[in-house]
């Protein structure tokens, strides 16, 4: 790794660890309807009901049962706007505090499927499904956080890979 490199990754670090934690929660939305989606861990697939939903990530109950925390899985939903494809990363057991329920979060997702999943999130949140109840913690303010902050972690992540092939 060259000097340079290392200079920039502990420019990034650094930046970082200097910023003020303000934690800014997305807006978790009840999913009516027992609506399903379908997973993927590996070749394996299986149907989850879908508990609650943000722009982060949600919570459902597998048909499976509980996955290890920190499996990567693929997820796809049907929405009112098209077929929403992601891929996730399952969390804790206990979600909503239900044992069955697991708790997962985005870590990628298509253009196309964004935008359906940012179009149906803000149609349930309208139609009262919305669990806000913060002042100014819009879905528009929270996506533009998650997207902001998604776009400084690929920055970072393209600087280590640049440096690595370097």
């Amino acid at each position: 790794m060259t000097h340079l490199c290392r200079l920039v990754m502990l420019a990034t670090m650094r930046q970082k660890a200097s910023k003020p934690r303000k934690i800014v929660r997305a807006p978790r939305i009840r999913v009516p309807n027992h609506e399903r989606a379908l997973f993927q861990v590996d070749t394996q697939k299986f149907v989850g009901v879908v508990q609650r939903l943000s722009l982060t990530g949600g919570s459902a109950i597998l048909s499976k049962g509980l996955i290890p925390h920190g499996t990567v899985a693929r997820m796809g939903l049907k929405t009112v706007f098209g077929q929403v494809t992601a891929q996730i990363q399952f969390l804790q057991a206990g979600a909503e505090g239900i044992p069955l329920a697991q708790a997962f979060r985005f870590l990628g997702m298509d253009e196309v499927s964004s935008r359906r999943f940012a179009l149906a999130a803000e149609q349930m949140q309208s139609a009262g499904f919305s669990e806000v109840t913060e002042m100014g913690n819009s879905l528009g303010d929270v996506a533009s956080h998650t997207l902001s902050k998604l776009w400084k972690s690929v920055q970072r992540l393209s600087v280590v890979i640049n440096c690595k092939r370097g």
